[in-house]
């Protein structure tokens, strides 16, 4: 029987979802060479070619995806194994971290670890801030145990390999130059700003949140500038070069020269969306966290509905 090696499957694991040897070191904190190694060996464990030439780069063979499929099922059983082992403990101590975009940070994980550290001094977070789309990448190399991501729809179902829930619906308010036609307008729509120079992100979920919410509203925004940090979009939007939608969690209180309009009639939303790895999701340790985001995003939910 083979003597199985858990960190060679996780390489072979990451290499299929990132795509590249040099990605899948960065993403583990190896060396390309060390990557090649453990997958050599790993087909000269199995007996079959786990990679073959794809031009420049490597692709995986059919029997390494046969392998990666035991291999989810295998790793999945494992956190299972390991969420039994830690329910012996309350929960009430331990460590976990948590991977969370910047703008949930503030308004969101800080509120809701403030409260965890009072009630349970026992159990430690530590936070990694990363971008959106990067939570998942995080998971996947196990340096975060809980990830903060957006999505344009909420989730539906799973992949096998991520238990993901809907934590927060965010609504996304307008925000136009204070001089501009619109922004006293009484029932503004989204509609009624179709031809309007737009500004948002150029890829990933925000530039998705964006696009989606627009063609629910019947028309496609043009771009007239690429910026994903709402510092710079807030700044460009005072300067009278377009308008943006500013999801609530990152609104300040007030921005000379931006008027934020809320969209009461179309009430576009992102959805926040807390993932882990599949099994994990039972751990005692976090549970507590996840309980203490959700009670946060539920008060967060309670003022938005005031709000709108």
């Amino acid at each position: 029987m083979t003597d199985w090696d858990l960190r060679k499957l996780r390489v072979l694991r990451t290499l299929d979802e990132l795509g590249t040897v040099r990605a899948t070191a960065a993403a583990l904190h190896m060396t390309p060479s060390a990557v090649s190694q453990q997958l050599s060996s790993l087909a000269a464990q199995v007996g079959v070619p786990l990679l073959e030439a794809h031009g420049r780069r490597v692709r995986l063979t059919d029997a390494a995806h046969v392998l990666l499929r035991h291999t989810d099922l295998v790793l999945a059983q494992l956190e299972r194994a390991e969420a039994e082992l830690d329910g012996f403990a309350r929960g009430e101590s331990g460590h976990v971290r948590v991977g969370s975009f910047a703008t949930a940070i503030p308004s969101l994980v800080v509120p809701a670890l403030t409260a965890l550290r009072r009630d349970h001094p026992g159990l430690t977070v530590r936070v990694h801030q990363a971008e959106a789309a990067e939570v998942y990448d995080l998971l996947a190399a196990g340096e975060v145990d809980i990830g903060l991501s957006l999505a344009a729809e909420a989730p539906t179902g799973q992949d096998g390999r991520y238990d993901r829930t809907e934590l927060l619906t965010d609504p996304l308010d307008v925000a136009l130059p204070a001089h501009h036609r619109l922004a006293n307008s009484p029932g503004l729509r989204l509609a009624d700003l179709a031809d309007e120079p737009w500004i948002y992100g150029d890829a990933g979920p925000w530039h998705d949140i964006t696009v989606s919410a627009c063609a629910q509203a019947g028309f496609a925004p043009r771009q007239a500038h690429v910026a994903a940090d709402w510092r710079a979009i807030l700044d460009m939007v005072a300067a009278g070069m377009g308008t943006a939608l500013l999801p609530r969690l990152a609104a300040p209180e007030r921005t000379p020269g931006v008027a934020l309009r809320v969209l009461a009639a179309d009430q576009p939303r992102r959805h926040v969306v807390t993932a882990v790895r599949a099994g994990a999701s039972r751990r005692p340790q976090i549970v507590q966290v996840t309980r203490y985001l959700t009670e946060t995003a539920q008060g967060i939910a309670r003022s938005n509905v005031q709000l709108s």
